[in-house]
């Protein structure tokens, strides 16, 4: 079983950053594919970017292509998300993801933590 813990979310203006953090509780977490997932008021929940194990591979939405950044400490079993010149369309909960080696679909998931962008 893995627990994922989101923090860092908040209130930004329009062009702020912000960077999330996600803490897991997981044996060999540096064996697990992390994604980072995000949910508008209204919206379906939608991809923001993910990072795979090994490779430290990265994929990003193309909204967020140039403004995110997806990276992980395994020492730390901390995957982040840093999140620059924001708009008030990523206002979301940002969900934290882990996929199990094998695995094709994100199994675990946290609490989410709220981001606002104000413009």
């Amino acid at each position: 079983q893995v627990q994922l813990v989101e923090s860092g979310g908040g209130l930004v203006q329009t062009g702020g950053s912000l960077r999330l953090s996600c803490a897991a509780s997981a044996r060999a977490f540096s064996s697990y594919g992390m994604g980072w997932f995000r949910q508008a008021p209204g919206k379906e929940r939608e991809f923001v970017a993910s990072i795979a194990r090994i490779s430290g591979l990265r994929n990003y939405a193309d909204s967020v292509k140039g403004r995110f950044t997806i990276s992980r400490e395994d020492s730390k079993n901390t995957v982040y998300l840093q999140m620059n010149s924001l708009e008030p369309e990523d206002t979301a909960v940002y969900y934290c993801a882990a996929r199990a080696p094998g695995r094709s679909v994100y199994e675990y998931w946290g609490q989410g933590t709220q981001v606002t962008v104000s413009s």
